[in-house]
C-alpha cells in the first residue's frame, strides 16, 4: 500500500523489493484478508443517532446474556428511565430458550424501568412499568395480546409499533428521519457506530445519509473510518392537492456522484411516489396498489431516468415486482436506463422469470436478507415456498449482477460474516436452515465486496484486492474459505484498515462497549 491505495500484489519477495526503510511492515502471520465488505443498503446513520443508548442483542446467543444485559441497562439508567432496544434478533438465535420474553421475566430484571423491545417490526415486548406508561391496560386494541383474565402479557404485534414509538417518545426524529438530540450525542453514537462497524469489517454502505457536515468533519480530522454511498429524495412530502408536481419539480435539480472518495450522492432511494413494495412478512391477502399509484410511480421514474439518475427501490412481493417491472420496462422503452444500473433491492419473492426482466435492462439487483434473523417468522407465514425466498443460486446462475447487504437495524443484523454464513448455509441465526438455494463461498463474498462495489459505480476503486483500488481490507481470525461452513458466521476480523489505514486492531483496541 501506498498512501490510501493498493499498488502491488503478489509473493513477500516481490512486494519487499519495493520496500523502502521507512516502509511499516505487518506481518499477519499467515492470516487471510478479504476486501473490506461493502453493504448495499442499510439504516445505518438514522438508527445509529442511538448507537449507545439503545441496548441491542445482535450476536447474542443466549437468552441469559440478553436478561443480562437488560439488566445491566437498567442499572445505569436513572429509574423511569426507558431501556429499549429496536430490532436487529430474533428469540430463535437463542441456545436455551426460544421462546418470546414474558412481561414477568422483564419485571425481574428491571423492575424500576419501563422495557421496549422490538424482533424486527414484528412483535414487541413490555414490561409492567412499560405497560403502565404506555396506557395498555387501558386500551382495546386487537394487536395487544392478553390473558385469559383479560391482562396485557406484554406482547404486541406489528400492527401497535408506531403508536407505541410515538407514545414512548424515546425516539424523538424531525421530518426524514432525523434524530433530535444534542450534536455531542450524535457525534458520540456515531463515533461507538463506526467503531463497531470496523470490528465487524464494514468499510462501505449505501443508505440514506443524515449528518453530512459531522461526517465531512471526520474526514479533515483524519478519523473517517467508513465510505457512504447516499440515498437522496426529493424534500416535497405529504399528500394532498400539488405535492406530486412540485416532487416532479425537484428532479432536474438532483445531483449525483458529485461527492468524493468518502461520501457520494449515489442513487435516488428508495421510493418512487406512488405504487408500493409489499412485505413478505405481512399476513393475509397482499393489498395491490390502484393502477393511477403505478401510473404515478411511472411518470415519476421516466423524469428520474431522463435526469440520468440511478436508483435503488425498496420492493419485495412478487405482484410489486412484476409492477415495478411493467413500469420499468415502459420507461426503458423511452429512455436507455442500461448505463444508470438502476436497483431494485429486497427481493426476496423475486422469481427467475422476474431476474431475466431485469437483467435485459442491465438492473441490479441488491438481497437484504431479512432471513437472517427472521427465517422462521418468513416460512410461518410463506410454509415451503419460503425455501428458496430468495432463490439465491438461481439468481448467482442468471449472470445478472447482484449483491448482498442488511437493510440493518430494525430488521436485521448487521455483521457481514453473518450474511455470508446465510448466504453459503441457508441457516438463520439459531442454526435452522431456512433457505436451501444456496450458493458457493467464492460467490457470497464477491456478492458483499465487488458487485456491490459496481452498484456504486466504484468497481475501479472498491471491492477488490488488486493494484489501484484502495486499501480497504480485512484480516481475519480464521480463513473464510476453508473454515468449515458452520464457523462461518463467528469469524472476526483482527485488522481492519480503510483507505491504507488501520481503523481496527484487534491487538490494540479495547473490545467494543456496545451491547453488540
Amino acid at each position: 500500500m501506498k498512501g490510501a491505495r493498493i499498488i502491488a500484489v503478489g509473493s513477500n519477495a516481490d512486494i519487499n523489493k519495493l520496500a523502502g526503510p521507512s516502509t511499516q511492515r505487518i506481518d499477519l502471520k499467515g492470516k487471510s484478508m478479504v476486501p473490506g465488505f461493502i453493504d448495499n443498503h442499510a439504516h445505518f446513520q438514522e438508527e445509529g443517532a442511538y448507537w449507545t443508548m439503545e441496548l441491542r442483542f445482535d450476536g447474542m446467543d443466549t437468552r441469559k446474556k440478553v436478561l443480562d444485559a437488560i439488566a445491566a441497562k437498567a442499572k445505569a439508567t436513572p429509574n423511569g428511565g426507558w431501556v429499549y432496544n429496536l430490532g436487529g434478533w430474533s428469540p430463535a438465535q437463542f441456545s436455551d430458550d426460544k421462546r418470546e420474553f414474558t412481561r414477568e421475566e422483564l419485571d425481574k430484571v428491571a423492575p424500576n424501568n419501563p422495557v421496549f423491545l422490538q424482533f424486527t417490526r414484528w412483535a414487541q415486548y413490555l414490561n409492567s412499568k412499560a405497560i403502565e406508561q404506555l396506557g395498555l391496560d387501558k386500551m382495546t386494541e386487537p394487536w395487544i395480546e392478553r390473558d385469559a383474565s383479560g391482562r396485557p402479557t406484554g406482547i404486541t404485534r406489528v400492527a401497535g409499533r408506531n403508536i407505541l414509538f410515538n407514545k414512548a417518545g424515546f425516539l424523538k426524529t424531525e421530518n426524514g428521519g432525523k434524530a433530535e438530540l444534542p450534536a455531542d450525542v450524535i457525534e458520540r453514537n456515531q463515533k461507538a457506530m463506526l467503531k463497531d462497524f470496523a470490528i465487524a469489517g464494514l468499510t462501505a454502505s449505501g443508505g440514506q445519509c443524515l449528518w453530512d457536515d459531522l461526517y465531512r468533519k471526520f474526514q479533515r480530522e483524519g478519523t473517517a473510518s467508513m465510505r457512504f454511498f447516499c440515498f437522496r429524495t426529493v424534500t416535497a412530502g405529504g399528500r394532498g392537492a400539488g405535492v406530486f408536481e412540485r416532487q416532479l419539480a425537484e428532479v432536474p435539480m438532483l445531483r449525483y456522484h458529485d461527492g468524493d472518495e468518502w461520501m457520494d450522492n449515489a442513487n435516488y432511494g428508495e421510493r418512487f411516489p406512488g405504487g408500493g413494495g409489499g412485505d413478505v412478512l405481512a399476513p393475509g391477502p397482499e393489498p395491490i396498489a390502484p393502477q393511477a399509484a403505478w401510473d404515478q410511480w411511472g411518470q415519476f421514474g421516466l423524469a428520474v431516468a431522463k435526469a440520468g439518475i440511478p436508483a435503488q427501490l425498496h420492493t419485495v412481493t412478487e405482484k410489486a415486482i412484476d409492477a415495478q417491472l411493467d413500469q420499468t420496462e415502459k420507461i426503458a422503452r423511452q429512455v436507455d436506463i442500461r448505463p444508470l444500473r438502476w436497483a431494485f433491492m429486497h427481493m426476496e419473492a423475486v422469481t427467475p422469470e422476474q431476474v431475466e426482466r431485469m437483467k435485459k435492462l442491465n438492473m441490479f439487483l441488491a438481497i437484504n436478507p431479512r432471513e437472517t434473523v427472521s427465517g422462521g417468522l418468513l416460512h410461518q407465514i410463506q410454509g415451503d415456498k419460503a425455501f428458496g425466498m430468495p432463490p439465491l443460486k438461481e439468481i448467482q446462475d442468471s449472470g445478472i449482477m447482484w449483491g448482498l447487504g442488511t437493510d440493518a437495524f430494525e430488521v436485521n443484523q448487521f455483521r457481514p460474516f453473518q450474511t455470508l454464513y446465510w448466504a453459503v448455509t441457508g441457516k438463520m441465526v439459531g442454526g435452522t436452515v431456512v433457505n436451501t438455494h444456496t450458493i458457493s463461498r467464492e460467490h457470497a463474498l464477491i456478492a458483499h465486496t465487488r458487485s456491490n462495489a459496481y452498484l456504486f459505480f466504484r468497481e475501479n476503486d472498491l471491492g477488490s484486492i488488486q493494484p489501484g483500488r484502495y486499501a480497504d481490507l480485512v484480516v481475519t481470525d480464521k480463513d473464510y474459505l476453508t473454515v468449515p461452513a458452520e464457523q462461518i458466521k463467528d469469524i472476526k476480523s483482527v485488522l481492519t484498515i480503510v483507505g491504507g489505514r488501520i481503523v481496527y486492531d484487534a491487538s490494540k483496541d479495547a473490545p467494543s462497549t456496545s451491547t453488540r
